[in-house]
């Protein structure tokens, strides 16, 4: 039985985790999870799976909760994450946390010798190098929950990566794939948050239609299989039924292909390297598929791609920098405080007021984070 913690238990990913553990309830059992302010779902999930620690992010939430479910401790805040995080009793840590408050609990759980189900994807992308550094360090095993480095984990497997040519990360192109850049001058939030064919959250499906997404990918690629940006490319493939895949030296390519399904790569990171069926799951049908895309993507199109792999390949605190302007910026888009195209200008000018600094520690990559926030939060105000 692998013991898991959740965090991140009523997003996107965490309840399709949760929906995985059920189904392998022999295989697998979840200890704790977190929530941050989804109090409603989580008074309905704990009268159906009474967890033994959550974590909520209000010590009020916090406080209430006690008092309704008192079987169950309930914990608050970064020090609550913290503690889910290095759960003795656990295996296993699950990070479907969004945004860069996912780097700190999962360096702890490292630390604590805990393997780790990525989904969090700014934690490579902030701190890469020091996360890769402290798994082999402390002998962690880190499982990727994206569907694209999945996919790669999925193509690499019997082969010595010393043969690799090149990995190809598809790209379904977000939500305006097909429009040009001055159809998307006066878009809607609405309109950004229809993605053609993942249902996510909201923040990973702006992200998506800016392809600050697909850069963050590149970033954790090259960390994730420890190869050079230049072996790392990226196409546009709008069906999204091949999920990446990688060429070998012999220009053998090998691919990865499901329907869109999220449960898929979150149940293979849980139970590697075992496979199981999957309610509801929904099997290709290689008769329908007539026809399937693939473009060269342009950086004019999608200038924040080209940024944030630039920001990969320069290092130090860029990434961390990038990743901070791109949550405000997202956050006030989605609050309706800038146009779509705003995000782009937001990114860039904060890159170019920031001061890049080599990474030593985490506590450099928290600075950055905090100044980027600030320099952003200024551009939007109009500083």
């Amino acid at each position: 039985m692998k013991k898991i913690v959740l965090l991140g238990a009523s997003g996107s990913i965490g309840t399709q985790t949760l929906n995985v553990v059920a189904q392998h309830s022999d295989l697998v059992e979840c200890l704790a999870i977190s929530v941050g302010t989804n109090i409603p779902w989580l008074k309905e999930m704990l009268h159906k799976t009474p967890f033994k620690l959550v974590c909520v992010q209000h010590e009020a939430d916090a406080v209430s909760l006690r008092n309704q479910f008192n079987h169950i401790r309930f914990v608050s805040g970064d020090a609550g994450l913290l503690e889910l995080a290095t759960l003795p009793q656990a295996d296993l840590l699950v990070n479907a946390l969004v945004g860069f408050v996912g780097l700190v609990p999962t360096f702890a759980a490292i630390k604590a010798h805990k393997d780790i189900a990525l989904a969090n994807k700014e934690t490579l992308v902030v701190a890469g190098e020091l996360i890769m550094a402290e798994c082999k360090k402390n002998n962690v095993k880190l499982y990727p929950i994206d569907s694209e480095h999945s996919a790669i984990f999925q193509c690499l497997q019997g082969n010595d990566r010393k043969f690799i040519k090149r990995l190809i990360i598809t790209a379904s192109g977000g939500s305006f794939r097909d429009r040009t850049r001055e159809e998307l001058v006066e878009v809607t939030v609405k309109e950004a948050l229809s993605h053609p064919n993942w249902s996510m959250g909201a923040k990973i499906t702006i992200d998506s239609a800016t392809m600050v997404n697909k850069g963050f990918e590149v970033i954790e690629a090259h960390w994730l299989f420890d190869l050079p940006y230049e072996k790392i490319d990226v196409i546009l493939h709008k069906e999204s039924v091949i999920h990446s895949m990688v060429e070998y030296v012999d220009s053998s390519v090998i691919a990865q292909m499901a329907s869109p399904d999220m449960r898929l790569p979150i149940q293979y990171a849980l139970l590697y390297p075992d496979r199981y069926a999957i309610n509801g799951a929904v099997s290709l049908d290689f008769t329908q598929l007539s026809e399937l895309h693939f473009t060269e993507v342009s950086t004019t199109r999608f200038p924040l791609l080209k940024l944030v792999i630039q920001a990969g390949i320069t290092g130090g605190t860029m990434p961390a920098v990038v990743n901070a302007a791109n949550e405000v910026a997202v956050a006030a888009f989605l609050k309706g405080k800038i146009r779509f195209l705003d995000i782009e200008t937001v990114l860039q000018k904060t890159v170019d007021r920031s001061i890049i600094r080599p990474i030593i520690s985490v506590n450099d990559c928290l600075e950055a984070d905090t100044s980027a926030r600030n320099i952003a939060a200024d551009i939007i105000q109009g500083g």
